[in-house]
């Protein structure tokens, strides 16, 4: 089973816990010539994609190298601006290395925070009566899955489109959720979950779902 990422979110709404376990490393490396066909923008602290999109490479990808040097924000390892150099014709042709960008833990929060009004709105709409909100989320790459808990907790794991059994895993995790989080007299509730005990059993469970497979828990 490929389990990319779980994440917690307090009955409030706020991201309590969030664990990468496999991300994948999608990078092209590609030679372009002089006018670039792509639109880039320095923003949030690194250059990416705005426009334009071609050989793998798409909005949102972030600029990773170029000419195998390193590009960290706007800065190359040897020193020289990024963007300056990729607006001088003279430079050209350019090996660019692009790849989806690494979520910072702010952004993590920040989606956790648009979750939860997305969650509630869905139980609204519902016309069934006492509605559950968003269990599963499917897109073209990936699939998220929510539980929600009797306190209104939400544990939320995002995994390969085509993976089945996430369901059992959430009612698992929740129960290391409740043995290792909410049985520790030092965490209070609506805080992030910081327990050893509960990190090293999750770490555990996914080693043995990464090795048996789901069936084996």
């Amino acid at each position: 089973m490929v389990i990319y990422g779980i994440y917690i979110v307090s009955k409030s709404g706020g991201l309590i816990y969030n664990h990468d376990h496999v991300v994948p490393k999608v990078e092209t490396e590609k030679r372009f010539t002089y006018p670039l066909d792509l639109k880039l923008t320095y923003e949030n602290k690194k250059i990416s994609v705005q426009f334009g999109q071609r050989d793998g490479v798409h909005v949102g990808h972030v600029l990773y190298a170029i000419n195998g040097i390193p590009v960290t924000g706007r800065q190359m390892d040897d020193g020289q601006d990024a963007m300056e150099l990729l607006e001088n014709k003279e430079n050209y042709p350019l090996m660019l290395k692009f790849g989806r960008p690494k979520m910072t833990t702010n952004e993590k929060i920040f989606l956790a925070s648009m979750f939860y009004p997305l969650f509630a709105i869905a139980s609204q709409l519902s016309p069934e009566p006492k509605c559950s909100g968003i269990e599963i989320l499917e897109a073209d790459t990936f699939k998220l899955y929510c539980f929600q808990t009797l306190t209104g907790v939400k544990i939320m794991v995002v995994v390969d489109r085509n993976q089945t059994g996430a369901e059992v895993f959430l009612k698992k995790v929740y129960e290391l959720y409740a043995d290792y989080a909410l049985k520790n007299p030092f965490y209070s509730l609506e805080m992030p979950i910081r327990c050893e005990l509960f990190d090293s059993n999750l770490k555990t469970l996914l080693e043995q779902i990464d090795k048996n497979g789901i069936s084996s828990i």
